[in-house]
């Protein structure tokens, strides 16, 4: 379905963005991959699904990275036809307490970085009468949690970002849609696990239970390849005219 198709996917090295990005493999498209840590093993997994992948090591809080990563990715195979803006960073703290440096970095890597990239993706779509912009916002973009304000405020900017791109784009072959996840047990995810299993003195099974017994009703983690198969959708013929919609995978959290 996306033969020949270049999709970069950022913040793609491992949890939601490599589900992500090892779904749009499975349906042909090559992948330039972005983040930091282990970077050869995932390239291999997504070698191993028979399409064409490359890195780039962009520090999304840098726009001059950025660009060059953009630039990087139209270059590789000829253009940059799907675009995933899935990196992200979380502090919790109180308001009073937060700190200022963690703030602006929270709004630079997770809100900030997806504008960058859309405005140097844009043209190259537009002129090409197809593209996807594919906004991993959060389902704290669409309801709040105490202790949370750069993260919520900025997937709540993510949300907004979405709905203009997609408005600025409408009668265009460019789509831009976010899905917006509950608990996925991704790295980040399994720290605040962590976290809550020593703060309360559970095991790490009982921790998980604790947090999603607290909003997601489904008492289930969504899974990073559940999320992919959603972007694969937003890819397809059937997603040709879902533009600008927040949708919140998150097992009942938001239906509350």
């Amino acid at each position: 379905m996306l033969t020949n198709k270049t999709a970069l996917v950022t913040g793609s090295t491992s949890g939601i963005g490599l589900g992500i990005a090892k779904a749009l493999a499975r349906q042909g498209a090559n992948i330039v991959l972005n983040g930091f840590g282990d970077v050869e093993g995932p390239k291999a997994e997504i070698a191993a699904l028979g399409v064409k992948v490359a890195y780039h090591g962009a520090d999304m809080s840098h726009v001059d990275q950025i660009e060059d990563m953009i630039q990087f990715a139209q270059a590789q195979w000829g253009s940059l036809d799907i675009l995933v803006n899935n990196a992200g960073i979380q502090h919790v703290s109180k308001i009073e307490n937060f700190p200022t440096e963690r703030w602006d970095a929270i709004i630079a890597i997770n809100l900030s970085s997806a504008f960058h990239t859309t405005r140097c993706a844009l043209p190259a779509m537009q002129a090409a009468n197809w593209g996807r912009i594919i906004n991993v916002a959060s389902v704290h973009g669409l309801v709040g949690s105490a202790e949370k304000s750069a993260y919520v405020a900025a997937k709540h900017g993510v949300v907004g970002l979405t709905k203009v791109t997609a408005l600025e784009n409408a009668t265009t072959g460019v789509t831009c849609n976010a899905i917006c996840p509950g608990w996925v047990l991704t790295p980040l995810v399994q720290k605040q696990v962590d976290a809550k299993a020593a703060a309360l003195g559970l095991s790490n099974e009982d921790a998980k239970k604790v947090l999603l017994g607290e909003k997601e009703p489904s008492m289930q983690f969504t899974t990073p390849d559940e999320l992919g198969e959603l972007a694969v959708f937003f890819c397809s013929p059937a997603g040709n005219n879902v533009r600008g919609v927040a949708w919140n995978m998150d097992g009942g959290w938001v239906a509350q």
